[in-house]
């Protein structure tokens, strides 16, 4: 397998577990969590160096190709990236306190909602490509052949994550996060930490899980779509 691939798939994964570490404020602490997001915002510079052919295509019109949906996905979570950098510059205590505004409340509420759309943005994301990792997966382990036992494992195993992503967005108080709204009850990380990321997790598996079976039943509905039109055309004839 190509060593420049496998090199960006862990450029990529660098950047989601940065993210979701990053979530962890009241557990790490301001300087932990400033650094982290520092190292965010430079492999994801590294990253779009790697697909700057990528950027010019979308220049020349080119970006029909991947379909709009991906496109724009691609483009919101771009913008979603730039306005989490904007916010984290207004509130910095540590790399950048210079530019720190004297009333940051409302720059924080905005921070945070947009780190956990972000979140679900990413998982989508990934739930898109989702093919092409499990593909990578199976090289890299050696998996030649499909196997049904394994097959209704995984999907059971799946279903169980995306059972566990609902109940643990009520748990997360995602609904209030997503609507930029501060709230006083938060985790207790004194009580657990992998418990919280655990959450997370769930959450992002529940989006992964959404998107990436929704593309198979929107590929589904296609395929059935086009197989039709050579018989209504026979038929017309």
């Amino acid at each position: 397998m190509n060593a420049l691939f496998l090199w960006r798939l862990a450029l990529d994964a660098g950047v989601a577990g940065l993210l979701l570490f990053a979530f962890a404020y009241f557990w790490q602490g301001n300087a932990t969590h400033e650094w982290a997001g520092a190292a965010i915002f430079l492999l994801l510079v590294v990253h779009n160096l790697f697909h700057r052919r990528w950027f010019a295509g979308l220049a020349k019109g080119q970006g029909a190709r991947r379909g709009p949906f991906n496109t724009a996905l691609t483009m919101v979570l771009l913008a979603g990236m730039l306005a989490l950098l904007a916010s984290s510059l207004l509130i910095s205590e540590t790399l950048f306190a210079g530019l720190r505004l004297e009333d940051d409340f409302i720059a924080r509420q905005i921070h945070a909602g947009i780190a956990y759309w972000l979140l679900l943005i990413v998982a989508v994301h990934l739930g898109l490509r989702w093919p092409l990792l499990m593909g990578v997966a199976r090289k890299l382990l050696g998996i030649a052949r499909p196997n049904a036992l394994r097959a209704l494992v995984l999907r059971l195993l799946t279903l169980g994550i995306a059972v566990q992503g609902l109940f643990s967005a009520q748990v997360l108080d995602l609904r209030s996060r997503l609507l930029f709204q501060m709230s006083l009850d938060w985790w207790n990380f004194e009580a657990s930490v992998a418990g919280f990321f655990g959450h997370c997790l769930a959450v992002a598996g529940l989006c992964i899980c959404l998107s990436h079976y929704a593309l198979l039943l929107l590929q589904r509905r296609r395929r059935l779509a086009a197989a039709k039109r050579p018989a209504a055309r026979k038929a017309d004839a």
